[in-house]
């Protein structure tokens, strides 16, 4: 696939856990959306994702700072 074909495959977020057990799970696109991919992370670490052509959304449970092009969010409590 040619990267002009998929305008959000250059979309990356960084996920840094601050706590253990922060889940990241990324969700196709497509007429019904599923779980295709799940990844946990314990506090300190960091995992860099890429929005492709299959994923359309990652959806992360637990205390986690998350950057993106548009700015950073904290998820958890």
């Amino acid at each position: 696939m040619e990267e002009k074909d998929c305008a959000v495959c250059a979309d990356f977020i960084v996920v840094k856990a601050l706590e253990n057990g922060v889940t990241i799970i990324g969700l196709t696109r497509g007429k019904d959306t599923k779980f295709h991919h799940s990844e946990k992370l314990d506090k300190g670490k960091v995992m860099i994702a890429q929005f492709t052509e299959p994923t359309s959304a990652m959806k992360i449970r637990g205390k986690a700072w998350i950057l993106t092009k548009h700015g950073t969010v904290e998820a958890g409590e």
